[in-house]
């Protein structure tokens, strides 16, 4: 493509000597530019990307777009001026990509909670319908092939770039839908701006990312941008917040647990170790769902997926037949094999996330119920550690405190501000382990036969960030590992008397 066709494309005047010149491709980054890349010059709240222009350069890049050149401009490219540089960014990648979007069937999932059960829970149902499914998930991403691959970056969705050339390559690979996470950092800075959608899927809305939005009004309405954008809306009865959003698209059903009308509604739940069942109404009737996930919530999650997945074709008989051997979602309430312990990984990471996470384990506990779990440091909303402490200790019997990407805050000071949350609820029924690792192995050591452990926060992350590192990190690993160590005789002895030192609270204590 020419780089005045490009120009023309986004909506932009062509550059100066730009008649001849071909572009291959376009980035943000230059230390990702390659020869024949535009590379866009995004102002940040610090830096002005005009600054690594002359980088770019020296790589390969030919041209230049973004909202005007700074006083002193020197850099010897065309330039494409644009109203927007992150909405040009989003916009220049699809039309290079060759719209992939457009090819596919694309399922966009947003929300706090439950996004990533959600997507999985689609993409497994239209892959038993027969339908060629790729996937971009937190948990990393799917061709049609089924081989989950992880970002090099990590993202929860990756920059507009790598998202318009990762629907390429699903759609050249055979797929004939996607199911795409739509965080709100993806939609506030435009990485997802230029995919168009075929439905809109929102699970809830709950505390969380105030440290980019400011405040939960902020947050909902970059959220919203997906309904508005989406021909049509799966939208949770339960939430409130979707109130707001009835009548944004221009067609919409609902779902949920409660007595609000819904048309795709659940009744009579029954929640075991094992799994859960309940009875379905729905446009296509009535049904006896299975579905082997731990927590009431996904129910919701499902009901969403059933929704999502009948909008494009799939029927609900042939759906729930297939819910009943879902296989689960990595690190979202994944259930380890059985032992004497029943050990849970998931990703709550927010107060609310692990509200629910431990609600759902003690209404299915059949002995006392363990947690481990940290908060995340830097500057990511400090204001949930002393949150995420109180939950911890109110809900389970057990609490062990750690490290969950402490990035460059001591970690004292996090746990410090987890035992607070805790103290203030009137619990002391915690220990703080600084060491993810020693926290699992304590928690799996020490906790009697026939409890239920939840290791909460990690999930299907492969890396902790201390400070300026990226540690590897596996949690099921490093949980199974323990569990065999409790299974060995000489191992369960040693461990029964070796235990980590309290700090503030005392584990050993009942609340």
């Amino acid at each position: 493509m020419l780089l005045s066709e490009l120009a023309h494309a986004i909506g932009s005047a062509a550059p100066t000597g730009a008649a001849r010149v071909e572009i291959r491709g376009v980035t943000h980054n230059a230390g990702w530019a390659e020869p024949g890349d535009a590379f866009v010059a995004i102002r940040g709240a610090r830096v002005d990307g005009h600054t690594f222009a002359d980088d770019a350069a020296r790589r390969g890049a030919i041209a230049v777009i973004g909202e005007g050149p700074p006083e002193g401009w020197t850099t010897p490219l065309p330039y494409i001026l644009v109203d927007d540089a992150r909405a040009a960014l989003a916009d220049a990648a699809a039309v290079l990509a060759g719209d992939p979007s457009k090819r596919l069937d694309v399922v966009g999932v947003t929300g706090t909670d439950g996004k990533t059960t959600t997507s999985w829970i689609i993409r497994y149902l239209l892959r038993a319908a027969g339908r060629a499914t790729g996937l971009l998930s937190t948990v990393g991403y799917e061709l049609p092939d089924g081989v989950l691959r992880q970002f090099p970056q990590h993202f929860t969705t990756p920059e507009a770039p790598q998202v318009q050339e990762l629907l390429s390559t699903m759609a050249d690979s055979g797929a004939d839908a996607v199911v795409l996470e739509a965080s709100s950092h993806a939609l506030a800075l435009d990485r997802v701006r230029a995919v168009s959608w075929d439905v809109a899927v929102w699970t809830q809305l709950t505390r969380e990312h105030l440290d980019f939005h400011g405040d939960m009004d902020e947050y909902f309405a970059t959220k919203r941008a997906l309904v508005e954008r989406s021909p049509f809306a799966v939208l949770n009865a339960d939430d409130p917040w979707s109130d707001r959003l009835r009548g944004v698209a221009p067609a919409e059903t609902t779902y949920g647990q409660a007595e609000a009308p819904a048309e795709w509604h659940a009744r009579d739940v029954v929640e075991a170790v094992t799994g859960l069942e309940f009875a379905l109404t729905c446009p296509d009737g009535e049904f006896a769902v299975r579905l082997p996930m731990l927590g009431r919530f996904n129910v919701s999650n499902a009901l969403a997926a059933l929704a999502a997945v009948h909008r494009l074709g799939v029927g609900a008989a042939e759906a729930v037949e297939a819910l009943a051997a879902f296989p689960g979602v990595p690190g979202r309430m994944q259930l380890l094999p059985a032992t004497d312990l029943h050990v849970v990984v998931d990703f709550a990471h927010t107060p609310g996330s692990l509200q629910k996470a431990l609600a759902a384990l003690r209404e299915v506990a059949p002995a006392e119920l363990w947690v481990v779990v940290g908060a995340v440091g830097g500057n990511r909303d400090p204001g949930k550690r002393a949150p995420m402490g109180e939950a911890a200790a109110r809900l389970a019997d057990r609490a062990v405190f750690t490290e969950d990407d402490p990035r460059d805050t001591p970690l004292a000071e996090i746990l410090a501000e987890m035992e607070r949350g805790a103290a203030a609820a009137g619990r002391h029924n915690y220990v703080s382990v600084p060491d993810r690792g020693e926290a699992i192995r304590h928690a799996i050591s020490e906790a009697a036969p026939g409890a239920v452990v939840l290791l909460a926060g990690k999930g299907p992350e492969d890396f902790i960030l201390r400070f300026d590192r990226e540690d590897p990190w596996d949690e099921t690993e490093v949980a199974t590992a323990a569990l065999a160590a409790r299974a060995a005789p000489a191992a369960g002895a040693e461990h029964a008397t070796s235990r980590p030192p309290a700090s503030r609270g005392d584990a050993g204590s009942h609340p």
